[in-house]
């Protein structure tokens, strides 16, 4: 583990304050669920049934982790509000950890893979360009030389905004004018990247879904070019979700992933919603890992997602 993979007291209350809706809002469903109940017995499995799946944590995962419960309730004999968090908490981290997405270190770039190369991708709204700022805070905080490409040129807001944080945190922007090739901007980039010796490079590309063959066609140019200068760019192809969507993160994670080869995601947005039991479902759902998690607006407000720590801080006394 690397010098900045603790989970600190800072990163915690972070995480709590960026749950605390989804945590008052699970918590109010649970005891409304055993309310008058002295032990889990087949209706409070339904109650939990109805509390899973208003959080968003979807049908599927919802039956998986019924499932798990009743099984260990008819072994163990749970009763009570106390042991079922505990019981939630053991249960839901171990379903997690059959697809494991932890990150042994936080923003370390491997030594064999410079510059790390990510693409971004994900529809507008969802908080990509924010994500990209603040993953190039991270990386450069952890002593990363950083890069950043300006490869969304459908939109002058979002170069713009790109711009903006790059000037924040203080890295370097590579861009083109309006409406210019977005292959030739990542291709710029990493070659910018490799000849001044810089271990990230983070590539913004246009939010849209309109076309599934049209964005295939474009991300697979980008990646393309990018691998004459970097032959096995891009090391991650990041996609970006606003949890505050629910469902919809969901849907838009089976489009993204139908279109191009994702094998990162970024949840967004978490703070402001009741809704990060989208959390559980998408990482569970998908086979790829959730790599990052958005609890906030400030710059530190994005965290290495750690299944036991979340679960933990949404279902722990």
């Amino acid at each position: 583990m690397g010098i900045f993979g603790f989970f600190s007291k800072e990163k915690k209350e972070t995480l709590d304050k960026g749950l605390a809706k989804t945590k008052q809002g699970v918590f109010s469903k649970l005891t409304r669920a055993i309310a008058g109940k002295s032990k889990i017995d087949d209706d409070v499995l339904d109650n939990l049934e109805e509390v899973f799946i208003t959080s968003d944590v979807g049908v599927d995962t919802t039956l998986k982790i019924l499932d798990r419960i009743q099984k260990r309730v008819a072994r163990d004999k749970y009763v009570g509000l106390g042991e079922l968090n505990s019981l939630l908490c053991e249960e839901i981290t171990d379903m997690l950890a059959e697809n494991d997405t932890d990150t042994d270190t936080d923003f370390v770039v491997p030594k064999d893979k410079r510059p790390y190369v990510i693409m971004v991708v994900g529809v507008n709204g969802v908080g990509k360009t924010t994500t990209i700022g603040k993953l190039a805070y991270q990386f450069k905080k952890a002593g990363n030389k950083v890069v950043l490409g300006a490869a969304d040129t459908f939109r002058a807001a979002a170069v713009e905004q790109l711009d903006i944080w790059g000037e924040r945190v203080g890295v370097p922007v590579v861009k083109q004018k309006m409406g210019a090739d977005p292959a030739s901007v990542a291709f710029d980039t990493v070659t910018s990247a490799k000849a001044h010796d810089a271990d990230v490079v983070i590539i913004d590309t246009a939010g849209r879904l309109h076309n599934k063959k049209g964005l295939m066609d474009e991300l697979t140019k980008i990646k393309n070019v990018m691998k004459r200068v970097v032959p096995d760019a891009p090391h991650e192809i990041l996609l970006v979700l606003d949890g505050s969507t629910g469902q919809n993160a969901f849907e838009q994670a089976r489009q993204f992933v139908a279109a191009t080869e994702v094998n990162e995601l970024a949840i967004t947005k978490l703070d402001g919603t009741a809704k990060g039991g989208v959390v559980i479902g998408i990482s569970d759902q998908f086979k790829i890992p959730v790599k990052y998690i958005g609890l906030g607006e400030g710059m530190e407000d994005l965290q290495i997602f750690r299944k036991d720590e979340f679960v933990k801080s949404l279902f722990g006394k």
